[in-house]
């Protein structure tokens, strides 16, 4: 049920849906007509209908009076005694929205007349006899009072329930703090997405994910379509006229101040929290961004598959290629990245900077997922048309590509190659005009430590040979013999270069050399030591970062 963002409750005497008023079982409860030893002549199910108010009244043409949402108490008498007309009484009851139908026996009928009970049954209407008498004023003053008092809390707690957001809308609240306030306040999942279906914030209880978030897309499409099922309430969030996205609260209990209002309440917070944001790319941060960052670091929860996540938040995986992808030197947000990948055919998913990536320390970059037509051959210039398409200075942007994998393990294990090539040192760059585009296919040794950066054998290898040249570091509080080796390493036939890069002078590069080899107990030109060393750099830097 798609409800209009900003339809307000206009009428407080009957609150939408369940909020606020009692059904014809909780009336049944009351003592008023406890005393008249009650029967339910018709289907259980129908004593959840709602009872807005009592009319007495034993008149045949009562429908016409009535509004809907009432219990009706008779004695029947001026009931017809054709089964026929009593079938079309009780349609008419029916059409004119009655709740509830309440016969009193012994004045006129002794039983309850078999065209009564068959046209209810086959109606749907609670139909209940009272096989005593009892006064229909004190019966009358049970309900209402129970009404009003229902309705008086269901009045405090919409005001608790709009005071509370609007306190969220306030102080700036971050939407999925908001999201997770409306699942909260409703004891149901709730899903932010975009105008696109893909979504934002999921808050679902781990054990119903996999049934929520698999096929979302497709689902969400189906209930906006109102094809999918009635028990999806679905508030736009938008101001302004700009429509951003879709708050849906899909089945859970019944509240006291109505399902529909608080799910309101929470899309005009939500609608508040999206003017008030400053780079309008909020929803990117919160939703795509903090997943690829838990993915990669394997915190994300629950029991539904990473890949049903990764799917809802709108990455195609089925059918696709996923290529990891570390971007530098240029400012990247989830948004800016999904439409530059748009551009090439494909869809990004964004998260941080990679710690040890350069920029890392508050300048830009990214890490990201790449999701490209299966067979699609990538060369360098459609990595860099992606990377021209995220803007920035082409002659300081540095693309680091990983492998191309089928699934989301594949996937992520590209972008743990991309990741540790991205903290290589910097080699000379050719071009300039253009980004630096590496690949990992180019980087065998890398490729080689990404797929082994668990193995407890390289770690202890890297952790032995550099040992020396850590302590050394630490007990000089920022040293800088990892620096120098790194520097040396990357330009092994170049010493000017190795002690440009390492921004020393040639005679103190020397001295650090010296030192490290003193340290060591090595020959640095040695060509398997070099290699040796490299390995274990190369080691470090990935478990490390």
């Amino acid at each position: 049920m798609t409800i209009p963002p900003a339809r307000a409750s206009a009428r407080t005497d009957r609150p939408d849906g369940e909020g606020g008023l009692p059904s014809v079982r909780e009336v049944l409860s009351l003592e008023a007509l406890r005393a008249g030893s009650p029967e339910v002549l018709a289907d259980p199910a129908a004593l959840d209908a709602r009872v807005r108010w009592v009319h007495v009244a034993d008149s045949a043409g009562v429908a016409r009076l009535l509004d809907g949402g009432e219990l009706l108490l008779s004695t029947g008498s001026a009931w017809p005694d054709d089964p026929a007309l009593l079938t079309v009484f009780v349609d008419e009851l029916v059409d004119a929205g009655l709740s509830c139908l309440v016969l009193e026996l012994g004045t006129r009928w002794a039983e309850t007349p078999s065209a009564v009970v068959d046209a209810a049954r086959a109606r749907g209407l609670a139909l209940i006899v009272l096989h005593r008498e009892v006064k229909f004023v004190a019966v009358t003053e049970a309900v209402h009072r129970r009404i009003i008092d229902d309705q008086s809390v269901a009045l405090r707690l919409r005001e608790e329930v709009r005071a509370r957001f609007t306190g969220l809308a306030l102080r700036g609240a971050p939407a999925d703090h908001i999201v997770a306030e409306v699942a909260r306040t409703l004891d149901a999942p709730v899903i932010l997405e975009t105008l696109a279906h893909d979504v934002v914030v999921a808050e679902v209880p781990p054990e119903q994910e996999d049934q929520v978030l698999t096929r979302w897309e497709v689902r969400s499409r189906l209930a906006h379509r109102g094809e999918g099922p009635d028990d999806w309430l679905i508030v736009p969030v938008e101001a302004r006229g700009i429509r951003w996205g879709h708050l849906l609260a899909l089945p859970g209990p019944e509240h006291p101040a109505g399902r529909a209002g608080v799910v309101q309440q929470g899309a005009l917070a939500l609608s508040l929290a999206r003017l008030g944001d400053g780079d309008g790319d909020e929803w990117g941060r919160i939703g795509r961004h903090r997943l690829l960052d838990r993915l990669v670091v394997g915190r994300v929860t629950g029991q539904v598959a990473p890949a049903v996540r990764v799917e809802a938040a709108g990455l195609p995986i089925e059918h696709a290629q996923l290529r990891g992808l570390v971007v530098t030197g240029v400012a990247v947000t989830p948004t800016a990245a999904d439409d530059a990948a748009r551009t090439i055919g494909g869809r990004a998913l964004a998260g941080s900077s990679p710690l040890g990536a350069p920029g890392a320390a508050g300048a830009p970059g990214a890490a990201m997922l790449l999701s490209l037509p299966a067979r699609e051959r990538v060369e360098d210039d459609t990595i860099r048309a992606f990377a021209l398409a995220l803007g920035g200075d082409p002659e300081r942007v540095v693309v680091s590509v990983g492998s191309a994998g089928v699934g989301l393990d594949e996937g992520l294990a590209s972008l743990q190659e991309a990741i540790d090539l991205s903290r290589e040192s910097a080699a000379p760059r050719t071009t300039v005009a253009v980004p630096e585009i590496r690949r990992i296919e180019r980087r065998p040794l890398t490729r080689l430590i990404a797929a082994l950066r668990d193995d407890h054998r390289v770690i202890d290898h890297s952790e032995r040979m550099l040992a020396p040249l850590i302590d050394h570091d630490l007990a000089r509080g920022g040293g800088d013999l990892l620096a120098v080796l790194e520097a040396m390493l990357a330009h092994p036939s170049n010493r000017t270069a190795a002690a440009s890069a390492s921004h020393l002078s040639r005679s103190v590069f020397y001295q650090r050399i010296a030192l490290i080899q003193d340290l060591l107990g090595v020959d640095l030109d040695d060509g398997e030591v070099q290699t040796a060393l490299h390995l274990a750099l190369l080691v470090r830097r990935a478990s490390v970062g």
